[in-house]
């Protein structure tokens, strides 16, 4: 069982990384070549810098459970450093229970706010709003993800780091 759920432990981290990569790409050669045309024929993308920023908006939600497994979120490590071996365990408990509580009403939030805003279109691109916004619902739910993967390490030892990888390899597998 635990090979099983290591496997797709890397499954989780190597897609998700490879589709962050992938929009950072994306966002990046957008925003060059829009650069490149204005500077050679002082003519834009009207789509460019609308795209590049969904790209963003999506890349942010998406790269956060990757944040999340390797302890870049913003904490106060302190705290649990000075407490006994016990209660910082019980204090580490508090702080899932909170956070996954904090996730699971943010997906709720995003689908009702993705919802509402789908009869919208942006722009330029005249793409519904729905699919800029649903960028939180699957960020906080893959939020979860990585921490139903990341938890028993976490528990155990108070540092964030992948289940089934060492803490010096690549997020993108």
């Amino acid at each position: 069982m635990f090979l099983i759920l290591s496997r797709l432990d890397r499954v989780l981290v190597a897609a998700n990384g490879l589709v962050v990569v992938a929009l950072l790409g994306a966002m990046a050669c957008i925003v060059f070549a829009n650069v490149t045309l204005r500077f050679l024929t002082s003519e834009s993308l009207v789509w460019a810098e609308e795209v590049a920023r969904y790209l963003m908006i999506w890349m942010t939600f998406l790269g956060a459970g990757l944040a999340l497994r390797r302890g870049l979120h913003v904490a106060v490590g302190g705290v649990q450093q000075a407490l006994p071996a016990r209660a910082g365990l019980v204090l580490r408990g508090v702080v899932v229970a909170l956070m996954l509580a904090f996730f699971g009403l943010m997906v709720w939030t995003g689908m009702d706010y993705m919802d509402r805003m789908g009869r919208q279109v942006t722009p330029a691109t005249r793409i519904s709003f729905k699919w800029i916004y649903a960028a939180m619902p699957v960020g906080f739910a893959l939020l979860v993800l990585h921490m139903a993967f990341a938890l028993p390490v976490w528990l155990r030892t108070g540092r964030f780091e992948s289940v089934s990888a060492p803490p010096d390899a690549p997020l993108a597998g």
